[in-house]
């Protein structure tokens, strides 16, 4: 029996940083249209379990939709858990490709809730409550 995969994405404005479990595949796409097509094209074939990405205000979202919609699935975590299961891992160096690893991990041993995407409604609420606060 294959061993189950685990993707950690560590999402910037410009890019996105993937790392894949157990294999250590990594590589980084853009952070736009395309380069979230090239990923779930990419991430299809590997048939992963759980995806992980933090939430990040915002820049999450395009990810999250283009990954749920490919039927992948996808759980956005807060980042003081992955931060506090980082430093409980004695990870302390801090880069774009260690945050995914650290993702994949996170992914892998704790496996958390995946959650649908929220509707278009719910995103607009959303949406203006942060305007109102």
């Amino acid at each position: 029996m294959p061993a189950e995969v685990f993707v950690g994405i560590d999402v910037s404005k410009a890019t996105l940083d993937v790392v894949v479990r157990p294999s250590g595949e990594t590589f980084q796409e853009s952070n736009d249209v395309g380069g979230v097509h090239r990923l779930v094209r990419h991430l299809k074939k590997l048939r992963p379990s759980c995806i992980v990405a933090e939430a990040t205000g915002g820049l999450e979202m395009a990810v999250w939709e283009g990954l749920a919609k490919g039927g992948l699935r996808v759980a956005i975590v807060n980042p003081r858990q992955v931060r506090d299961f980082a430093r409980a891992s004695g990870q302390l160096a801090k880069t774009d490709r260690l945050d995914a690893g650290t993702l994949a991990l996170f992914a892998e041993r704790m496996r958390p809730e995946i959650r649908p995407l929220p509707s278009a409604e719910q995103q607009d609420f959303a949406a203006q409550l942060a305007r109102r606060r």
